[in-house]
């Protein structure tokens, strides 16, 4: 598309979360996120973490004093959950339920006809693991 937008991939998405010890123990220690930068911005009272996944996108998470809880319930207008696609969603709900991680029942896209599951990180944030798409489909 000449001189048009080309966007490449979601390079990123950010998360404030109220407690950024807690947080960084779910990300890393519970979801396998490495982090791959800290940073304490003074002039905010403010940490960020930058997460990784293992194809290169990135979570920010950030921390900043007096922050407002997010509604969730009922839904709010925005993005409204993030999503991780996983090779087996029972498998993976599994291990997560034996951290200690409570998992919704598995359930099946209507239109895709993969399964997913919704969990919480510990702000409330809505999580989904998303089965990936067989090898040759296209998503």
């Amino acid at each position: 598309m000449e001189g048009g937008i080309v966007l490449l991939r979601i390079h990123h998405a950010a998360i404030i979360c109220s407690d950024v010890e807690r947080s960084r123990r779910f990300y890393t220690g519970v979801l396998g996120l490495q982090v791959i930068g800290e940073h304490f911005r003074e002039a905010r009272q403010s940490w960020k973490l930058d997460l990784a996944l293992p194809d290169g996108s990135q979570i920010e998470l950030f921390s900043f004093p007096g922050a407002p809880p997010r509604p969730s319930y009922p839904e709010a207008q925005g993005l409204r959950h993030l999503a991780f696609e996983v090779l087996d969603v029972e498998a993976t709900k599994r291990t997560l339920e034996a951290q200690g991680v409570e998992v919704e029942p598995v359930r099946v896209d209507e239109y895709t006809g993969r399964r997913f599951a919704f969990f919480a990180d510990p702000d409330g944030l809505p999580l989904e693991l998303y089965e990936a798409a067989p090898p040759g489909q296209v998503d």
